[in-house]
């Protein structure tokens, strides 16, 4: 098993400063201080970083040339308190000159077996549809100029330990 810390230390108003186990400070605040993104920001930003790094690097061993590669996550939280993220969109922007079954497969482990924060995340109430656009340059022959398209949904409560 593997354990990772986090410290917190305030820093007046609703303003803190994470300090990671691995040697990196985060602030954190609200809306009112807005000197750093809120929490719940964070957690849409570490599905991100943590599912963009499983696709670059699955795509990377399928051999695909990526020019360029981006992550735009979006969460929609209920009014009542706890305010959960009930539904969540994952889009991956792939540009270059790539292979639409090896994107697809590579947004498909990623989210159901590699990505750990979006396991973590689809195994409580949030419901996680991941999908994508590519982009590619003119006259490549491995597809259209422009093509998108929903992989997976997972979530919500789903058992990821079981499997």
């Amino acid at each position: 098993m593997s354990e990772k810390r986090v410290s917190l230390r305030h820093e007046g108003g609703r303003r803190f400063v994470a300090a990671t186990g691995s040697g990196h400070d985060v602030v954190i605040d609200n809306a009112a201080g807005d000197t750093g993104p809120r929490p719940t920001e964070l957690l849409l930003a570490a599905i991100a970083g943590c599912t963009a790094m499983d696709i670059l690097d699955i795509l990377e061993k399928k051999r695909q040339v990526v020019d360029r590669y981006s992550v735009e996550v979006s969460g929609t939280q209920r009014e009542k308190a706890p305010n959960v993220f009930t539904d969540i969109t994952v889009l991956h922007v792939v540009e270059g000159n790539v292979e639409s079954e090896a994107v697809r497969r590579s947004i498909e482990l990623s989210a159901t077996k590699y990505c750990t924060v979006s396991a973590q995340v689809a195994a409580g109430p949030a419901r996680i549809c991941h999908r994508y656009l590519i982009r590619r340059p003119a006259g490549a022959a491995s597809g259209p100029a422009e093509e998108d398209g929903e992989v997976v949904v997972t979530g919500p409560m789903k058992d990821v330990l079981a499997e």
